[in-house]
Formats: C-alpha cells, sequence, structure tokens
C-alpha cells in the first residue's frame, strides 16, 4: 500500500468513528452562531477552531495560500453576509508563511518548468526537476506576501472597499505567530461597520 492510500485509509477510519459520534451536529444551521467569518491561511500549523475558540457551527472559515483576499475569498465573504448573516470578518495571516518566501514571478517560472513539487533550500525555491511546466503559470496572480503587516492592511482595505461588501460589516485583520499562537492586531487593519 502506498502512503497516499494509507493516508486515506486512516482518514476513512477517523471519519467512521467521527460519524459514529455525530450526535446533534445534524442539527447544525449553515448560519454560523457567532456571526462570523474568517478569512486565514491554508497552511497546517494553523487551526482556527483551537486558535479562535471557535466551535461546530460558529464560524465560517475561509481557507487559501496566505490568507488573501483574493476574488475567491471575496465571493465567499459576501456568500457568508448575504446568505448566511455574517456581521464581523477576520483577515488572519501568519508569521513563517510561505507565501512570503516567493514571488509572483518565481513561483510562475517554477511552473513554467515543472509541475512537480519544488524544494526550499538556502533560502531560495528550487524545481527539483524539470519535466514539462506550463506557462498557463504566467496567467494567474498568485498573492505572494513581501510584506506582512501591509498585506493584512491592504487586505482588509480590499475587502472593506469591495463594491459588493456592505459597510454594516466589521472587519479586522491579524497576523498568527506561529512560534507562540498568539492572534496580534495590525495597526490600520480595521473597519468597523456602521450601526446602520
Amino acid at each position: 500500500m502506498n502512503e497516499s492510500q494509507s493516508n486515506i485509509n486512516s482518514m476513512l477510519k477517523a471519519n467512521q468513528k467521527f460519524a459514529d459520534n455525530f450526535g446533534s451536529r445534524s442539527k447544525l444551521s449553515a448560519k454560523p452562531a457567532r456571526k462570523c467569518a474568517i478569512l486565514t491561511c491554508m497552511d497546517a500549523r494553523m487551526d482556527p477552531v483551537q486558535f479562535a475558540g471557535i466551535s461546530d457551527g460558529e464560524a465560517h472559515v475561509i481557507r487559501n495560500a496566505g490568507g488573501r483576499a483574493s476574488e475567491d475569498a471575496i465571493r465567499s465573504l459576501v456568500v457568508s453576509h448575504k446568505l448566511l448573516e455574517t456581521e464581523l470578518w477576520l483577515v488572519i495571516q501568519h508569521t513563517q508563511c510561505g507565501m512570503a518566501t516567493i514571488s509572483d514571478k518565481k513561483i510562475s517560472d517554477l511552473l513554467a518548468e515543472s509541475l512537480e513539487p519544488s524544494v526550499h533550500e538556502d533560502g531560495e525555491w528550487k524545481n527539483v526537476d524539470s519535466s514539462g511546466g506550463s506557462d498557463e503559470a504566467y496567467k494567474m496572480t498568485w498573492h505572494c506576501i513581501d510584506d506582512l503587516h501591509a498585506c493584512v492592511r491592504e487586505d482588509v482595505a480590499t475587502i472593506a472597499s469591495h463594491p459588493l461588501v456592505s459597510s454594516k460589516i466589521s472587519i479586522y485583520g491579524y497576523v498568527y505567530d506561529v512560534s507562540n499562537g498568539l492572534l496580534n492586531p495590525v495597526d490600520g487593519a480595521v473597519r468597523v461597520g456602521d450601526s446602520g
């Protein structure tokens, strides 16, 4: 059995145990009880359920590489408010983010050369092989991070100024420190919603 199949089997076994104890979760609403949505990074070290103290049914969690305010992330936030009544949005990026170790041009160059995984050595991303990439990489915006706090401020401002985002929504930006688990507010990364 290969590693992928072993991982799948392990996850399915865990899922069966979860389903066996599912209980009242089937009665949870799709509307988050705290009326909150969190946009954060997909980094495996980050668990918003734990670091934000949320439980099942309390918040929407939207994740992408870097926790950036991409068009698709904003789409999800707009749906979260419009159809599911969230009023508070948190933008949470983090220290030691992989998206801060690379530029849009560099990731595009790597993908144009090879679609296989790269390695990070001596502070630089490198391809292990060069067997078939795609120039489609140059058509994508990767939303890399060159200044973490500036990116949080920029993303909060981008979301707040989007024409489909209600002025009633409060938006706050934070940096999660992967070395100690603390959420640190970012100066200037806030938009308090109108009282309406």
